[in-house]
């Protein structure tokens, strides 16, 4: 149970779950007259920033000095049987589906830092299915998300810390997912 303090609604909810219940001991029953309610957030207007994701956005890597994220080299023959198997256990999942290009990268980025501090290998980065580009006609542009992910970990802060991206086994997404797996520290 949270212990968040509860909102308005949830309050005034409680008051009348309590008024209909018949209380077996009345010495041991005190109403709560005073229950905290929760603070509401600030409402945002306007496109969600690195700013106001989550922090300052970090240093950008000049073109000239982007290295491009292996996509068959970095691992070892028995990852990639491992991979191909799906017998890989994700250390933690990303799932991208709802979020705008930016917040989408924003939350990338921040679930790498948190993995690399973790001393994460392998994650989960679901983005669902790319789009052929009639679907994406058809359907309003869906896809972008996954096309733009090789450029985001390309020019990521955190290129260096990735050893490889392969698609995900499809018990584990298929071609809606991805598999990130991150090199040791040394």
């Amino acid at each position: 149970m949270s212990d968040r303090p509860l909102t308005a609604g949830e309050k005034a909810l409680w008051q009348k779950f309590i008024e209909t219940v018949k209380p077996l001991d009345h010495k041991r029953v005190s109403r709560v007259d005073a229950l905290p309610v929760a603070k509401r957030l600030p409402e945002r207007n306007g496109p969600i920033t690195a700013q106001s994701f989550g922090g300052p956005p970090g240093k950008a890597i000049p073109l000239r000095e982007q290295t491009a994220v292996p996509q068959k080299h970095g691992l070892d023959g028995q990852w990639d049987r491992r991979l191909a198997k799906g017998v890989v256990q994700p250390d933690v999942t990303i799932d991208l589906h709802g979020y705008t290009l930016s917040s989408a990268h924003g939350r990338l980025d921040s679930a790498l830092e948190l993995s690399i501090a973790a001393g994460h290998r392998a994650i989960l980065l679901i983005t669902g299915k790319a789009r052929s580009a009639d679907e994406r006609h058809r359907e309003g542009g869906r896809g972008a998300i996954r096309a733009a992910i090789s450029d985001w970990l390309a020019a990521s802060r955190h290129a260096s810390r990735i050893a490889a991206v392969r698609r995900a086994h499809p018990r584990h997404g298929g071609a809606g997912a991805l598999y990130i797996i991150l090199r040791r520290p040394r």
